[in-house]
């Protein structure tokens, strides 16, 4: 069996296991990308499912489908208020395309809801095409499969054998399975050393083990069972490789005892001949699934996640005019501002009877300044990477040139992903802006085509010039960050004076200086060994501190467009 066919033989497994008891699983983390693999798993799934209700969700959903509201129509028709049931008033298996788009407000009331045991599940179909393009965290946490079939091939994916006669017998016989004293302890153990921190995964796991030994008409979790519980749930959760006892070297050896007969006596009493495999045969199992990329993934998501950028390429900007539809908000008419019609009428229909008494006029809507509802947009601004590359030395050539083919990677991507790049370089006794922000790939190219190098480190020249050029995109609607690419110490301080212990204290202050605006950032250590000092650089400008020695333009472009792109 290929690895694509055992991977669908798990999906196929993962779908059963869900549809006996979706609501103890919590939901299915499915990352795919929309395309005929993805559509047999969906049709798996209505199979399976058959029986359940299944409601969609829209990533931007609104409080009022969700929770329940005022239905406007109703309420005008019939002169007395008549609300709506949300989606979450009732049992059903929530499905959510577009699961990446959650914004986190929204992912925490999904949240809530499965936590609220109402028999809620839900499955999260992630499009992301970029590893910072997710799942919030706060839903991940809660469903218990996650399945990744990216690199699914749809030779390997043939339909999925979901019989609903069988499904239905295990849902029948799922109650009376029972779990072994020690599973849930060596579940637990594979966990911490899978460096899982959440305490659910361990419990989904033992629902996993326990809906997988009902489907195979055991009432006893068994070695399989549990086998299969790590590879769907801690497997894909896991944030370190694990060391297992067996490739651990030994401390402190026994010696080994003389005398000690080959084959002892047997005990009386029946013995186990199928006893559960230890949490180490376990981790074997969850280390057989683990991607081999799977430090790199880590590294990226880490450093995504230290940057200071809103949600999208650039900063998320709240208006009044255009963009993405929000929830409308209380307000003031005046100004720019538009009022949501719907929405004020339906936060003003539960008060109509109290204030016709009031007013003794039953012919007229009564509308106060508290109802008034304002139409929100929300919009992201275009991104300015600003790269501030050192000159200096004997290696400033080969520097700049892994920098240009960077640029112009990114720059492959900018209409798409809304993002303008920069570039300043210092050397000698100061610093220059080589190219200002800019979409134009032919420009980029006609400006980089030669670029001078060698002299001192002006460091703190360099900072400050993409300080100053960063105020003027962010004066333009732009999101800033800062990109340092350098292999050495500032040696050259602000006045252009080599002065070693002044321009380090320069440098420290313009890294102080950016980090107060709170952009996001990135250091890069071209050397070959790290530079001693840099890191310390970086956490003053309160960004990652990345060492890439003998880095190229593909490396730096794509380490530059994880960390600063946010998770």
């Amino acid at each position: 069996m290929s690895a694509g066919e055992e991977r669908w033989s798990r999906v196929n497994l993962a779908l059963a296991c869900f549809a006996l008891d979706p609501a103890a699983l919590g939901g299915i983390w499915l990352r795919a990308r929309v395309g005929p693999v993805r559509d047999r798993v969906q049709k798996g799934l209505e199979t399976a499912l058959q029986g359940l209700t299944l409601r969609r969700l829209h990533p931007g959903i609104g409080d009022d489908a969700l929770f329940g509201g005022v239905d406007l129509a109703a309420t005008l028709a019939e002169g007395h208020v008549v609300r709506t049931r949300g989606l979450l008033g009732e049992p059903a298996v929530l499905v959510m395309p577009m699961a990446e788009r959650v914004k986190p407000a929204l992912a925490a009331r999904l949240a809530g809801a499965l936590d609220g045991k109402q028999g809620l599940s839900l499955i999260a179909f992630d499009e992301g095409a970029e590893l910072e393009e997710t799942l919030p965290s706060a839903l991940a946490d809660r469903l218990a499969i996650h399945l990744e079939l990216a690199e699914q091939s749809l030779s390997d994916a043939p339909d999925l054998a979901l019989d609903p006669e069988a499904l239905e017998e295990a849902r029948a016989l799922l109650p009376l399975v029972t779990v072994p004293e020690t599973a849930i302890a060596e579940l637990a153990e594979v966990a911490a050393r899978l460096g899982i921190l959440s305490l659910r995964a361990p419990l989904q796991a033992l629902a996993v083990a326990r809906a997988s030994a009902a489907l195979s008409g055991e009432t006893e979790v068994e070695a399989a069972d549990l086998t299969l519980a790590v590879e769907l749930v801690l497997a894909p959760r896991a944030t370190q490789i694990p060391e297992t006892e067996s490739n651990a070297p030994e401390e402190n050896p026994e010696p080994e005892q003389p005398d000690q007969p080959e084959d002892p006596p047997e005990q009386d009493g029946e013995q186990d001949d199928t006893p559960l495999p230890p949490a180490e045969m376990l981790l074997e199992a969850a280390k057989a699934m683990l991607p081999p990329d799977l430090l790199a993934r880590l590294q990226a998501g880490r450093a995504a996640r230290a940057s200071q950028s809103a949600s999208g390429t650039g900063a998320a900007k709240k208006g009044n005019r255009r963009g993405r539809p929000l929830p409308s908000r209380p307000g003031r008419m005046g100004g720019e501002a538009r009022v949501d019609l719907v929405a004020t009428l339906r936060a003003a229909a539960p008060w109509q009877p109290m204030r016709r008494k009031a007013a003794g006029d039953h012919e007229r809507l009564h509308i106060r300044m508290s109802d008034i509802r304002l139409r929100q947009f929300e919009e992201t601004s275009d991104r300015a990477i600003i790269f501030v590359v050192d000159a200096s030395g004997s290696a400033a050539l080969a520097r700049l040139g892994e920098a240009k083919g960077a640029i112009e990677l990114l720059l492959g991507e900018a209409y798409a992903r809304r993002d303008h790049v920069a570039l300043v370089a210092f050397r000698g006794d100061g610093a220059e802006v080589l190219l200002p922000p800019t979409r134009s790939l032919v420009q980029t190219k006609r400006r980089l085509a030669q670029l001078p190098g060698g002299g001192g480190t002006p460091l703190a020249a360099g900072l400050r010039a993409a300080l100053e050029l960063a105020l003027l995109a962010q004066g333009k609607g732009m999101t800033p960050s800062v990109a340092l690419l350098t292999d050495g110490r500032a040696n050259v301080d602000l006045s252009g004076i080599a002065d070693r212990t002044q321009a380090g204290e320069d440098a420290t202050a313009m890294a102080r200086a950016i980090r107060a605006r709170g952009w996001p950032g990135l250091v890069i250590d071209t050397g070959l060994r790290p530079t001693r000092g840099l890191d310390a650089l970086a956490r003053e400008m309160g960004v990652p501190y990345l060492p890439l020695p003998r880095a190229d333009a593909k490396t730096l472009s794509a380490a530059v467009d994880a960390s600063l792109t946010p998770a």
